[in-house]
């Protein structure tokens, strides 16, 4: 449960917390890096760099940050609340689904192991520590769940004893989203954490975590409007940060503000690439061509699916990253060119997809899909059945490493394939059954930060197999309940343009057909059918 006792009493002690201190404008780095205040018992020389290194950390960029803390820790050997801040930074994008790999397990707890023997001066400093250490510790017995619930309560009990800690009331709602149940479409927890949220940015508009985590909390369709305001601003607060410059488009993206998106992240790759953040470059990347996608830009988009494989070779899976983790990265060098091919209604091209050496699972799934479901709209059968299997065999692998969540993305993937293949042998019953069901579990999820939509949504295909089979009126259904989902999708507008023009719904053929306009103003001419 999110307590509600220390927001009032941190609210009422943020005076403090609104400007950069002189002290804090000493710091080692002249960076924009919005303002934190984290009270610590360290030398008073390593402040300032103690709180640039936590505001790098709300941001994301865990490189940065871990070389600040570092840094104190050199010139503070007794400062153990740094090893708590390495103890974080190891565990990465709290917001990445999977699971942490052995190297972030074993170096957040030698962090912890560093905290501890360098030896706390406060209780305060001594419970961060201790709540952290519950992320990595009996990990050989413990799910990652359960120790992140752990993690959770355990900075629910340090916020609650410390009501005016600020930075522990963060962290705590924080964890809170990051645990919030995805098959809870209440968004109960992400309604309470987000009122928290905005309450403390009212009074503390420069602080970089605020905005950053009221986008990530209200990133799901019904509630995204709701962080609009943090998108405008979070950009401004941490200007020169990649993360920083990429977020708002997460918004961008729930809202179908594809202009706003473009910008956001041609502004982000530009600075993940100064930055050598490769993943994060890729991750930008990937939303930025599903923004081109959605407006007809397809010669945009092209240059990015081109610039991939030069970006992709500088990926470094062990390097710590800033912003979007290494299968962020990953999943973009699959799901960019995926995108390509499948946005246009290029079905032959989407079956001649080969994958490059991926390493992540559920990302070689992208191509698969992508390759199953081109090759059974193009006529391609065997293609077709070949890449289901691969589906088939990522699901188990998935499942086998109890990686839930993506196991079930590959099972809608693959159950959406098979729909399309039962069509194109004309078993179009079993087809339509198989593809409502593969819609009604992906309106289930949610789709994961990783990613800026499905390449292809299921409740969208659909719509596009009713519109085949001349069942108008479903399909007008279809495509509308997906863009409640995945709201001013081109494919999804166009269909249902399509659908009502041909049930002779001539007012909503007309919304339709002005949206789609509205889509293609900056789109190429005549680059699609």
């Amino acid at each position: 449960m999110i307590l509600m006792r220390p927001i009032a009493a941190a609210l009422a002690s943020l005076c403090v917390s609104v400007t950069i201190s002189a002290a804090q404008k000493q710091a080692p780095s002249v960076r924009h890096l919005g303002t934190v205040r984290f009270a610590i018992s360290c030398d008073a020389a390593v402040r300032p760099r103690f709180n640039q290194s936590v505001a790098l950390l709300h941001s994301f960029a865990f490189a940065d940050a871990v070389t600040g803390f570092e840094a104190v820790l050199a010139q503070d050997p007794r400062c153990a609340i740094a090893g708590w801040g390495l103890a974080l930074s190891a565990w990465g994008n709290p917001f990445a689904p999977g699971l942490k790999t052995a190297d972030q397990l074993q170096r957040g707890l030698g962090a912890v192991a560093r905290a501890r023997t360098a030896g706390p001066a406060t209780e305060r400093e001594s419970a961060y520590i201790s709540a952290v250490a519950r992320l990595y510790e009996h990990a050989d017995s413990l799910d990652q769940r359960t120790r992140l619930l752990a993690y959770r309560d355990a900075m629910g009990a340090l916020a609650e004893r410390a009501p005016a800690d600020t930075e522990a009331t963060i962290f705590h709602l924080l964890a809170e989203v990051v645990a919030a149940d995805p098959a809870d479409k209440s968004y109960a927890t992400q309604l309470s954490a987000g009122a928290s949220f905005e309450r403390l940015f009212a009074v503390l508009p420069d602080h970089p975590g605020l905005a950053h985590y009221i986008i990530h909390t209200y990133d799901v369709p019904s509630l995204a409007s709701r962080g609009l305001e943090a998108a405008r601003r979070y950009a401004r607060i941490a200007p020169e940060m990649s993360h920083a410059l990429h977020m708002p488009s997460h918004v961008y993206t729930r809202t179908g503000d594809w202009q706003g998106s473009i910008a956001a992240n041609v502004a982000a790759a530009a600075a993940a690439r100064r930055e050598g953040a490769v993943a994060e470059q890729l991750h930008s990347s990937d939303y930025e061509v599903y923004a081109y996608l959605q407006t007809g830009q397809d010669r945009a988009a092209r240059r990015i699916v081109d610039s991939v494989p030069a970006i992709a070779a500088r990926l470094d899976p062990t390097k710590i990253t800033t912003g979007a983790p290494p299968a962020a990265g990953y999943f973009a060098i699959a799901a960019i060119p995926a995108r390509y091919a499948l946005e246009r209604g290029d079905w032959a091209g989407a079956a001649r997809l080969t994958g490059t050496l991926n390493p992540i699972p559920f990302a070689t799934a992208l191509t698969s899909f992508a390759r199953a479901l081109g090759a059974a709209r193009s006529g391609d059968t065997a293609t077709a059945r070949l890449a289901v299997l691969e589906l088939e065999n990522l699901r188990d692998t998935l499942a086998a490493r109890h990686e839930k969540y993506w196991r079930e993305q590959v099972e809608i993937q693959r159950m959406a394939a098979v729909a399309w293949l039962e069509f194109a042998a004309g078993s179009h019953d079993d087809a339509l059954a198989s593809m409502r069901s593969a819609a009604d579990r992906e309106d289930a999820t949610e789709k994961s930060v990783l990613s800026p939509g499905p390449l292809a949504p299921s409740r969208e295909l659909l719509g596009e197999m009713l519109l085949q089979l001349h069942q108008q009126s479903a399909a007008l259904d279809a495509f509308e309940t997906a863009l409640r989902h995945e709201p001013n999708r081109f494919r999804s507008i166009a269909g249902a343009a399509a659908a009502a023009r041909q049930s002779g719904d001539s007012v909503r053929a007309r919304h339709y057909a002005s949206l789609q306009r509205a889509l293609e103003v900056h789109g190429d001419r005549k680059a699609r059918p």
